[in-house]
């Protein structure tokens, strides 16, 4: 029986892969900023007969310190875990700055899913075949850090914001893997392509424009995720692999490049400093 913590588990892909291991007898914490959400996955868990094993836990993970009491109140609950699936993210319409001094797509794509991974190995390393999967753009060379600008005060734009996030998130995985020799616990980078995962977080007319392509154009959760529980059922045997909708993708792209990896795990630990 694997037990296993999806965050932004409430909806699209998250939500399918949370199902799915119910579904097959599994343990699953959930974690989502939306509490109508939240009781709509636990009263979907009880009509299938797992009440007993979900959870849900609401947190704002564009903040430091909940991405910290979440994962405290994790280990409060669990003596180990098999998987982590890391899938939230919404659209920020406008900058916003977090209280933290995080701009907020870095601090939701980004910052978030480094403490995550980075707060539940213990966990995870006491598992039975231990993973974490990043649903993320990986495969997509658009965009890079910006190191002199993190919080992109200089110049805003969403999608700016958004490329830089999935830049970071890139590197994440490779800083992981380095800072984890010999560590049982496997780290994938997933982009599973264009997915109907829902329009919550757009407003109009671009929520109409995606929803319309959706419906021609998108993959089905179902599919999507079929590729990711292939992942957590078998994990890969190194400790780092890349997966552009099923497709491996090379280690040696120019956005995973490790010096880089160093460097934003290095500021991202001075940032994250008390």
């Amino acid at each position: 029986m694997k037990n296993i913590v999806v965050a932004g588990g409430t909806t699209g892909m998250g939500r399918g892969v949370a199902m799915h291991y119910l579904r097959a007898g599994g343990r699953v914490t959930v974690i989502g900023s939306d509490s109508g959400r939240g009781r709509a996955f636990l009263d979907e868990a009880a009509e299938i007969g797992a009440a007993d094993r979900a959870e849900f836990i609401r947190a704002d993970l564009i903040s430091v310190a909940e991405n910290r009491r979440v994962i405290k109140e994790i280990k409060a609950r669990n003596d180990s875990l098999d998987g982590l699936v890391l899938t939230a993210i919404r659209h920020f319409h406008r900058r916003e700055e977090t209280v933290d001094g995080f701009e907020s797509t870095f601090a939701l794509y980004y910052v978030s899913r480094f403490l995550l991974s980075y707060g539940l190995t213990e966990l995870l390393e006491k598992g039975g075949a231990p993973v974490i999967v990043n649903i993320c753009g990986i495969g997509i060379t658009k965009g890079r850090v910006h190191w002199e600008d993190l919080t992109l005060g200089k110049r805003y734009g969403s999608v700016r914001a958004m490329l830089q996030g999935g830049r970071a998130t890139d590197l994440l995985g490779v800083g992981y893997a380095d800072h984890h020799p010999g560590g049982r616990t496997r780290y994938v980078l997933y982009h599973p392509g264009f997915t109907d995962s829902g329009t919550a977080t757009l407003k109009q007319p671009a929520k109409a424009f995606i929803k319309t392509l959706a419906r021609f154009f998108a993959r089905p959760v179902e599919k999507s995720i079929r590729p990711v529980i292939e992942l957590m059922d078998n994990p890969p045997d190194r400790p780092l692999i890349a997966s552009d909708s099923g497709k491996p993708v090379s280690l040696s792209l120019s956005t995973l490049d490790a010096d880089d990896a160093r460097r934003l795990y290095g500021l991202t630990e001075h940032l994250l400093r008390p």
